[in-house]
């Protein structure tokens, strides 16, 4: 669910990480490492020391989790958590799986009746399998039922309140703006990206449309409802008009990801019933305490962007999803029986003549303005670097590791 293609990041990955020769550089031979399998029984092998995983986690601060369970959600805990797990996997767990079944059966019988008879749009260029544009009272009922069951979802997860924080006025001069921008309305919802929970959130708040790999579309179940994953969307469908990535083959009419994207946030910038598009311009997450660099693909269409900020904070179990695996992910924070969420709405940016002739400086300058408003560190790593973290930690091969496409 990349919010721009990641070819870029991987050509740069591929040209930073790798070293220059035949010889294996520095990042390749700690890739070649891994520091979280048992030690080799080889006599010559010696046990990864914990300093070796600390220096690692400094170096890729932005994906270090410092939780109760340790990097990749496999370090030691203790006697009284481990009870606390067994406890919750017996009695938790399963009420909230059988409240999450419900709640999509309950959607997709919601998108059944609002896309009956409905015709799908086609958007050029293959990047997408069509969405109904609902309008009237389906479009009403789709998107406040889409909203509540969203907001069930999360209930269902943990997160039972969620405390909201509105930022109207950054600047003394924004009393004095031109009133004419309060009748634009914004194209796009960009926002930092920690976890898959972000998606829920953000269609709970607005149900915007956002973007999603072809492959999660294919994916088994009955009717409408069969363009989800479990981890990412939970009920990402043809209500929602999801734009699709396909990276496989390319029509010659292929407009590109961008091209649709950009054309969604216009349309949505100039039609008041056309749903907003969500898009993380980081391109993958963090573990909450960083802003990695933005990507341009939300900035194209000149539109103004709504920036959204979400934090989540904890004291055992981090709800960042940056170097675990889904399925203990999803286990731990199922487990955990309350979850938190602070969400910080600032108002609608409006970019300046030279930023609309400027995607980067329109990217960065958002970027600036997120990072302070939430008190976030600003990062030059990306995708690549992710990569290589998680291919040292795991003992991967790094080149191997810095072809893999997106999760």
């Amino acid at each position: 669910m990349a919010s721009d293609d990641a070819a870029t990041t991987t050509a740069r990955s591929e040209s930073d990480s790798v070293g220059a020769g035949g010889g294996m550089s520095s990042e390749e031979a700690v890739a070649a490492r891994p520091l979280l399998s048992p030690p080799s029984p080889s006599p010559n092998a010696s046990a990864p020391s914990r300093e070796s995983v600390e220096e690692l986690d400094r170096k890729y601060a932005p994906y270090a989790r410092r939780d109760a369970y340790g990097p990749m959600g496999l370090g030691p805990i203790g006697a009284a958590e481990a009870a606390r797990l067994a406890v919750a996997a017996v009695v938790l767990i399963p009420l909230r799986l059988v409240a999450g079944v419900l709640v999509l059966v309950a959607y997709y019988l919601v998108c059944r009746v609002c896309t009956l008879r409905v015709e799908e749009e086609r958007e050029g260029g293959g990047e997408g399998d069509g969405y109904a544009r609902l309008e009237g009272w389906r479009r009403e009922v789709a998107v406040w039922c889409g909203r509540v069951l969203a907001r069930a979802m999360m209930f269902v997860f943990g997160f039972y309140w969620i405390r909201k924080f509105d930022c109207r006025s950054l600047h003394a001069e924004d009393e004095h703006e031109d009133h004419s921008k309060e009748l634009e309305r914004p194209g796009a919802i960009v926002s930092n990206h920690v976890s898959y929970v972000d998606i829920l959130y953000h269609m709970s708040a607005s149900f915007p449309s956002f973007v999603a790999k072809r492959s999660v579309a294919r994916l088994p179940l009955v009717g409408l409802i069969r363009k989800f994953t479990w981890c990412y969307t939970i009920i990402c469908s043809k209500c929602l008009g999801c734009i699709f990535v396909q990276r496989e083959s390319k029509t010659s009419d292929f407009k590109g990801v961008s091209g649709a994207v950009t054309e969604r946030i216009q349309r949505a910038h100039q039609q008041k019933n056309a749903p907003m598009m969500l898009l993380f311009p980081e391109g993958t997450t963090t573990n909450g305490d960083y802003l990695l660099p933005f990507k341009t693909g939300a900035f194209l269409a000149k539109a103004p962007v709504r920036p959204v900020l979400l934090r989540y904070p904890y004291k055992r179990f981090n709800p960042a999803w940056e170097s675990m695996s889904g399925g203990r992910h999803v286990f731990l924070l199922l487990c955990q029986f309350i979850n938190y969420l602070e969400v910080i709405h600032l108002p609608v940016y409006y970019p300046s003549d030279q930023e609309k002739d400027d995607p980067k400086l329109y990217a960065n300058n958002v970027r600036k303005l997120m990072a302070v408003e939430g008190n976030l560190i600003l990062s030059d790593l990306g995708l690549a670097e992710k990569r290589v973290y998680h291919a040292a930690l795991n003992g991967n091969c790094l080149p191997r590791a810095l072809h893999q496409k997106d999760d």
